[in-house]
């Protein structure tokens, strides 16, 4: 019997016990606290560099800078040729960086900088018959004289990026090879070996503008429990089995091409310095066609586990120092999940960055905004999108756990399940949050295939938190999402679901998106707080001193 199994078991029986009761939590807010990193506000993705040159984009990219903290955004399609980054007329190349000048400039404009992802071919490098992925076509078969070509075009474009942007501020932004190259079916026609050679030519390429620029990769999909990967491409066939398991959480999992891809560098002496992978807590993306391994999706702690096997694999590497920077993450990869738009995933959100703290340098939702267009647009503005944001600019649940992340001091005072207590090293004042991962989810995932009713269902989790050594009569602002406040699909549904709304109810809506249930409490006269309160399944609380 594996870890998992056992946590899953154990926790099984606290609650049979009753042994799984809420206990009194006493913090002082002058107690020694333990300095931690905001990984969760370090990048978010985005859909295509194309979908950042308009408005509702850059605006809603805005909001999420200013509420959220996101420092990087990593998007597609930075090199397709509708950003037309190469030009080609009688065997000579061109370049033209307007298009990709555009973006970066709005994108630092608001304080944020792009996190590289140099993908995917224009039409000059690719292949006559290249297979394309998105309704976009993205071009991702390589043709023979692809990687020379490929190693001019990366080093043009860093290059430019000095000469506009200036070493210091290039030197920040991180290059990563590709996206998701180990699937031949949609991101990369090739092999293992190919892509190693374009990860290659790509760091030599950056690292001959500037040694002090960071570039990494292999930026390889989902964690998988067999071999399907071992070979030079994906042998379909090995996971099939994985299909009749019964409890896919008895099995070990690993990351893809991380271990071939780090010996690789070292045998070709070549720079790592982050390693990316995407860690989805599902095999859901495998096998889409034929809808196999539509449901699979692993337990709540799959992430950590996850990181944990990075950790220790990138440890006993050549490059023990490498940054780790999980460049897509969310409850599922498919931008058609009803999950993406509902309460139960702000819940998942809070916990999984909660308990992964230490273990990576980024996580990275996919995405912050439903101007996304890899199926080309959507019939409804609620349709399962990966935005924290829709489409009409409707903060979902998922925006307020980020914000309410954001929100968080820089020390740790306390941290149980459930609730974590930090202090402002600047101010002092205490910021808490609290959730409720229902027990009846069994540790499982939120997913898709869940009834809008089971939603609702679940115990009540009790809080119960004594806060001393505050400051007399300090004032404490109370936010909870919940089912009726700041889930914008509920309050949709309760509206009749008008498709599209109109103007009018379009103001409502996001109104009562951003809208949670707010309350203040103040200490008393000798700066301490009692504060009981029920938390209803899948709910986030924000406890914010703020006097």
């Amino acid at each position: 019997m594996n870890r998992k199994t056992q946590v899953l078991i154990w926790t099984l029986v606290l609650m049979a016990t009753g042994l799984w009761a809420q206990k009194k939590t006493k913090v002082s807010a002058t107690s020694q606290g333990q300095a931690f990193e905001h990984y969760w506000s370090k990048c978010v993705g985005a859909g295509r560099a194309n979908e950042g040159l308009r408005a509702g984009w850059l605006e809603q990219l805005e909001t999420v800078q200013q509420d959220c903290g996101f420092e990087y955004v990593r998007f597609h399609g930075l090199f397709h040729d509708d950003m037309f980054p190469v030009f080609e007329k009688d065997g000579k190349i061109t370049y033209n960086w307007q298009y990709i000048d555009d973006l970066f400039d709005r994108m630092l404009d608001l304080q944020v900088r792009p996190f590289v992802e140099l993908g995917f071919f224009p039409e000059p490098l690719a292949a006559d018959s290249s297979q394309t992925v998105f309704w976009w076509k993205a071009r991702v078969t390589p043709k023979e004289e692809t990687f020379g070509m490929w190693h001019d075009l990366v080093k043009a474009f860093t290059q430019h990026c000095v000469d506009r942007y200036g070493i210091d501020e290039v030197s920040t932004w991180y290059f990563e090879v590709w996206n998701e190259p180990n699937l031949d079916w949609g991101f990369f026609d090739g092999t293992k070996a190919q892509y190693f050679e374009l990860y290659k030519q790509s760091a030599l390429a950056v690292k001959s503008v500037n040694s002090q620029l960071k570039v990494g990769g292999p930026s390889t999909s989902n964690f998988v429990p067999d071999d399907r990967y071992k070979g030079q491409r994906e042998d379909r066939s090995i996971s099939d089995a994985l299909f009749a398991t019964d409890d896919i959480n008895s099995l070990e999992w690993h990351g893809v091409w991380i271990e071939d891809f780090l010996a690789f560098c070292q045998k070709e002496s070549l720079p790592v310095d982050f390693v990316s992978c995407h860690p989805y807590p599902t095999d859901y993306a495998f096998n889409p066609e034929t809808g196999k391994g539509k449901g699979l999706t692993r337990y709540v702690g799959s992430t950590k586990d996850d990181l944990e096997w990075l950790n220790a694999t990138i440890a006993k590497s050549a490059y023990p120092k490498a940054e780790i920077h999980l460049t897509e993450w969310n409850t599922s990869p498919s931008s058609r999940d009803r999950m993406h738009d509902l309460l139960p995933a702000a819940a998942y959100i809070v916990k999984t960055n909660l308990d992964c703290i230490g273990l990576t340098h980024s996580l990275a939702f996919w995405t912050f905004t439903d101007i996304f267009e890899e199926k080309g647009g959507a019939a409804s503005i609620f349709h399962g999108g990966f935005g924290m944001i829709n489409y009409q600019g409707f903060v979902k649940p998922s925006y307020h756990a980020y914000r309410m992340l954001h929100q968080l001091g820089d020390e740790v005072l306390s941290q149980e399940e459930h609730l974590f207590v930090t202090r402002k090293s600047g101010s002092g004042k205490v910021v808490a949050l609290a959730y409720n991962y229902p027990k009846e989810a069994n540790g499982a995932v939120p997913a898709g295939n869940m009834s809008y009713a089971d939603m609702a269902k679940g115990s009540a989790k009790d809080l119960s938190i004594v806060l001393s050594d505050l400051k007399p009569g300090a004032m404490f602002k109370i936010e909870i999402l919940d089912r009726d406040h700041g889930n914008i699909y509920h309050y949709w549904q309760n509206m009749g679901q008008p498709e599209p709304p109109t103007r009018e109810q379009a103001k409502v809506m996001k109104q009562a998106a951003s809208t949670l249930k707010t309350s203040l409490v103040s200490a008393d006269e000798k700066g301490k707080l009692i504060l009981e309160q029920k938390i209803s399944p899948w709910s986030v609380m924000l406890i914010e001193q703020i006097d």
